[in-house]
This record gives structure tokens, C-alpha cells and sequence, in this order.
């Protein structure tokens, strides 16, 4: 019964004394840990530089009407103040609420998203397909792949310029349509052939990193599932729908999120492409960039607006997609 009475004190005054506090703990971490934090501290002193002061100054421009006549700036030895004012949310409203903001914000949101949508469906679909068809025991399957990776490989702005030479009026592309007695599009200047234009060179400079990533996936699944499949007398599409595809379904989510963010945010396409024309080409990030950088005067208030649209866009949309894959791989098991 003593026993049974000092157990039960015990641990009722286990139980009433305090948690350590935060500043205790993060001493208690620290000094268990100190060896991880002097690795990464460098990272983070370097993201901190180069992405959260950017980032937090960005912030602070979409909150007033700073361009490039208000704000400070240094001419010889005299230096002009900032002379921009705090105006809160009113680029937000302005930019999704305010006059034209159809034309300046919606339509080019539309088209981004459009773009991004028909560009990652063709990434995945060509690059699964060249990715079967590397697997598969062929001759001379190691110069195949090294001629896939090129476009890869080879620096963006060189492929887009090669194909901005070739899409010209009078170009290889339009000389080949000729040839077979084909429409010739004005691919640089005509708005729907522009769009068109930007797809296919995107396609083109993304199908490799889908290519190589989906065949080392298509690599690590075992071959005793195909090979009991085909003993239960699963068909060709049969092996790939219940085998291969949830084989790759990590490999694809992680592609496929990677893809729309980077397609959400190819700058270096369209710009290269078309620089400052093709208006409705232009998708949400080259028009931030056209804001801020490509006009007089420069309005850094509405292109910092921009960005963190962008920004949250790409948020929402990866907060989301990571729970449907949650949801999908809870269902499945």
C-alpha cells in the first residue's frame, strides 16, 4: 500500500513539473546539435542575401507607389531620397479589381495558366513515351539517349535563339510547310501562331528533364511484377496501367509539381522568343518583368505586385496538390 501511495506521488510531481521553456530548449539543442547548425548556417545566411531580403523588399514595394522617379537613388556624388508613399493595398486592388485590369492582369493569368497546363500534359506524355522506348533493349540506346538529353543540355538561350531563326518568315520551319504544301504561320507575329510558337519551343527544351527522370523511375521498378503479370495473362496495356504507371506515381508527382512551378515561371522562353513584343504571349512573369524593367517610367510598385501574385499562385497551387496526392495515395493504400 506505501509503495503503491509513494508511486502514485512520484509521479504526480513528475507530472506538475514545468516543460522546459523555449530558450531552454533551443540551449538544449543547440548544444547537442551545434555541429549541424555551423553546416547549414552558411546556407542560410546566403538565402537569407539572396532570396528573403529581395523577397521582404518586394513586399514593402507592392505597399507604395514606388517607380523609378520616386525612388532614391545616387547621381554623382549627390544623392535624391526616396520620395514614394505608402498607399497599402491599393496595387493589389488596382491590379485585380481596377480599370483594365482584364487586359493588364486576367488575360495574361488565363494564358499563363493555359500555357502551363499544355506545356507540363506534353512534357509528360512525350517524355514517358521516349522513356519506354529507352528502356526497352534496343541498339544503340546509349547514343539515343545522349541525343535526347541535347536539348537539355544545350544552354536555353541558344536553343531559343536556333529556334527563333527557324520559326522566321522564310525560316527552315515555314520552308518545310512549304515544301509540303502546308500554311505558312507568321510564328513572331501573328498572336495565336506566337502561342503556338512558345509551346513548341517549350516543349522542346523540357521533354529531356521528364525523359531522364521518368526512366530512372521506369529503372527501379522490379521486373517480377511484370513478369508475374504476364503470367496472369496481363496485356501490353494492362501491365503498363496497373504496373508501370503506379510504379512512377512518386516519381511523376514530384516531375509533374517541379514542371508547373518552373513552367509557371519560364522567363527565359518567352523573353528570349519574342522580347518586348507579342503582347498576348506574354505570360504573367515576363509582363512583371515588362513592368519593372521594360518601360518608362519604371513601375516597381506594380511589377513587385506581380511578383507576389505569382508567388502565392504557386503557394496555393502546391498546397493544394500536395493534399490531393495525400488523399490519392490514403485511397490507394
Amino acid at each position: 500500500m506505501a509503495v503503491a501511495v509513494q508511486g502514485a506521488t512520484g509521479q504526480a510531481s513528475r507530472e506538475r513539473e514545468p516543460r522546459p521553456g523555449i530558450v531552454q530548449r533551443l540551449r538544449i539543442s543547440y548544444s547537442k546539435y551545434w555541429y549541424a547548425y555551423a553546416m547549414i548556417a552558411p546556407v542560410v545566411i546566403v538565402l537569407g542575401v539572396l532570396v528573403g531580403y529581395p523577397l521582404v523588399q518586394g513586399l514593402y514595394y507592392t505597399l507604395t507607389d514606388a517607380n523609378s522617379l520616386n525612388v532614391g537613388r545616387q547621381i554623382g556624388v549627390n544623392h535624391i531620397p526616396d520620395s514614394f508613399t505608402f498607399v497599402g493595398l491599393d496595387n493589389y486592388a488596382d491590379v485585380l479589381w481596377g480599370p483594365g485590369s482584364y487586359d493588364r492582369f486576367w488575360s495574361h493569368f488565363v494564358w499563363t495558366v493555359a500555357w502551363t497546363a499544355i506545356c507540363v500534359c506534353l512534357h509528360y506524355s512525350i517524355g514517358l513515351g521516349l522513356a519506354l522506348l529507352l528502356n526497352q533493349k534496343l541498339r544503340g540506346r546509349g547514343l539515343y539517349r545522349m541525343l535526347l538529353i541535347l536539348p537539355w543540355a544545350v544552354p536555353t538561350f541558344v536553343t531559343v535563339f536556333s529556334w527563333r531563326l527557324m520559326l522566321a518568315d522564310g525560316g527552315a520551319i515555314n520552308g518545310i510547310l512549304g515544301t509540303l504544301g502546308l500554311p505558312e504561320p507568321a510564328w513572331l507575329s501573328e498572336p495565336l501562331a506566337q502561342k503556338a510558337a512558345a509551346i513548341i519551343v517549350n516543349t522542346w527544351v523540357g521533354v529531356p528533364f521528364m525523359m531522364i527522370s521518368l526512366l530512372g523511375g521506369l529503372q527501379s521498378i522490379p521486373g517480377e511484377l511484370y513478369e508475374a503479370a504476364e503470367m496472369d495473362g496481363a496485356s501490353a496495356w494492362q501491365q503498363f496501367r496497373y504496373v508501370t504507371l503506379p510504379g512512377l506515381r512518386n516519381v511523376s508527382s514530384t516531375v509533374v509539381l517541379l514542371g508547373v512551378i518552373w513552367t509557371f515561371n519560364q522567363f527565359a522562353v518567352i523573353f528570349l522568343l519574342f522580347g518586348a513584343g507579342a503582347p498576348d504571349a506574354q505570360i504573367l512573369v515576363t509582363w512583371a518583368y515588362r513592368l519593372g524593367f521594360g518601360q518608362m517610367p519604371r513601375d516597381y510598385a506594380q511589377s513587385a505586385t506581380y511578383g507576389v501574385l505569382l508567388l502565392s499562385i504557386l503557394i496555393v497551387f502546391t498546397s493544394f496538390y500536395r493534399r490531393w496526392l495525400a488523399r490519392t495515395e490514403q485511397a490507394n493504400g
